[in-house]
């Protein structure tokens, strides 16, 4: 599992990057237009997705789970809610989403294959307890940017913009290179 992780991680830093990159060819405006979506905009959206990965990072860190390659890492113990906005300048917002990428990676980097079954404990944003083998939670952190970047990726087609090929299965295949 840790390998799928450590994959997961990169195709995220990657998918990001290109996610970005069309959102930053749009004027702030647009990128803040109410459109209907679950956190609204897709600058709402965006700015959920860095928030969910870093309170989740932070309650790793917490917990012990790979706690050293997280120092530094900028997370969130709390929020006020979860269309809390973090950035409201889009550069801002780019700029701390590549950096928690990095933080991501390096530290699924450091997890050990014996923290996937480990019992993780944590509140929830609402104070609730929660207890569960750490796998369930990593695994949530990965689906839940999935979910939502899905929602992005709609609402950039809606406008006429594509960020390419979306698929793991791809990005897996051309990171494994060429096959002889």
């Amino acid at each position: 599992m840790l390998e799928v992780y450590r994959a997961f991680a990169a195709y995220n830093e990657g998918f990001n990057r290109k996610v970005y990159e069309v959102a930053g060819s749009l004027p702030d405006a647009e990128r803040k237009a109410d459109r209907g979506a679950f956190f609204k905009s897709i600058h709402g959206t965006l700015n959920h997705i860095l928030l969910a990965d870093r309170v989740w990072l932070f309650r790793f860190r917490q917990a012990g789970f790979g706690a050293e390659a997280l120092q530094g890492a900028d997370l969130l113990e709390s929020i006020r809610g979860l269309e809390q906005e973090l950035f409201a300048d889009f550069a801002d917002l780019q700029r701390e989403r590549a950096a928690t990428d990095a933080a991501l990676c390096s530290w699924v980097d450091a997890l050990a294959e014996t923290d996937l079954t480990a019992e993780f404990r944590y509140r929830t944003s609402k104070g609730l307890e929660r207890s569960h083998p750490a796998w369930i939670a990593i695994s949530h952190l990965f689906n839940h940017q999935t979910h939502h970047r899905g929602q992005v990726t709609t609402l950039f087609s809606q406008r006429g913009l594509d960020v390419g090929i979306t698929d793991f299965l791809v990005w897996a295949e051309q990171a494994a290179g060429p096959r002889t």
